[in-house]
């Protein structure tokens, strides 16, 4: 589907309200936050975001300057390869873990199109990418380090408008590991109105502090990153997740003692999960554990 050029120069900032807003207010419709994101942006803080292009992998690629981001960034998407008209098909967001186009953990785009998981299970799949280090948060200062808001008010409504994707919440699911499995969780978790399913495989979910993984530069201050403790959200929203599982973790490599805390808390609060302790694989998207992330997200793999 090509993209509408005149959503290039759309979209604005003004949109932040959805990150903070009070819990007692409904959660807006997309297409009527993306109208009044362009409605009432300035030339300033409009990202621009050129038409696709099909790189040698078949992905369609955006390129886009956001005021949220540092320099130009990418949005990637992979589409099954027939498309039947009127049909609006789940989105998938494949979170990367590392900075820009790093892939020294793999690519996890090309693990989807390797499998085919974009015919096999009929479904688009999105890889974003970010100037720094992705812990899918925005820090306090740094006007280019907002990341959330970056996720939350560029990529998902260029998708949206662009792509014949499902704009509600069970049409938006997450993937990811290590960090990104991280924001998988804290972005469903402070938003469990907007996406429906999230996945994680070998992440650091029980980290309590800054001082790891690079995370001190993306959060700033120990009070901003309370906000995303995945420990505190699972306490705080547990009542709004649902008598269904939608939270998703599956096997390990480096941090299996943190997987059983979080599932040790998940059954203490008794918030339905699934939850998978193991085939230990390799540290990267291309040890085997993608598929059956996949297949839990859409709900088309049997929950223990």
């Amino acid at each position: 589907m090509p993209l509408d050029e005149g959503y290039c120069q759309g979209l604005g900032t003004h949109a932040s309200w959805l990150v903070n807003r009070p819990r007692n207010i409904e959660m807006i419709d997309v297409a009527a936050f993306v109208l009044l994101a362009t409605t009432l942006a300035t030339a300033d803080d409009a990202p621009v975001i050129a038409p696709a292009t099909k790189n040698q992998h078949g992905f369609l690629v955006h390129e886009v300057e956001s005021p949220f981001q540092e320099g130009k960034t990418q949005i990637r998407v992979l589409l099954p390869d027939l498309l039947e008209p009127n049909r609006k098909y789940p989105a998938i967001y494949v979170l990367p873990v590392e900075a820009r186009s790093e892939a020294r953990y793999g690519d996890g785009l090309l693990e989807i199109k390797k499998h085919a998981l974009q015919n096999k299970h009929a479904a688009i799949f999105v890889a974003p990418t970010f100037s720094h280090l992705p812990w899918y948060a925005d820090h306090l200062t740094e006007s280019t380090i907002r990341q959330e808001t970056y996720f939350l008010n560029v990529v998902m409504p260029l998708v949206e408008k662009t792509y014949s994707v499902q704009a509600r919440p069970d049409g938006r699911l997450l993937l990811g590991f290590s960090k990104s499995g991280w924001g998988a969780w804290s972005l469903l978790l402070r938003h469990p109105d907007v996406f429906g399913r999230a996945a994680a495989w070998d992440a650091p979910l029980m980290m309590d502090r800054l001082g790891k993984y690079g995370a001190s530069a993306i959060f700033g201050t120990d009070a901003n990153f309370a906000q995303y403790r995945i420990s505190d959200l699972l306490r705080a929203q547990r009542d709004l997740l649902g008598p269904t599982p939608r939270l998703i973790l599956t096997g390990y490599s480096n941090f299996r003692p943190e997987h059983e805390r979080t599932h040790s808390l998940l059954d203490e609060l008794k918030i339905p999960h699934a939850y998978r302790d193991g085939p230990r694989r390799k540290h990267e998207w291309h040890s085997g554990w993608v598929p059956e992330a996949v297949e839990l997200l859409l709900g088309s793999a049997e929950n223990p």
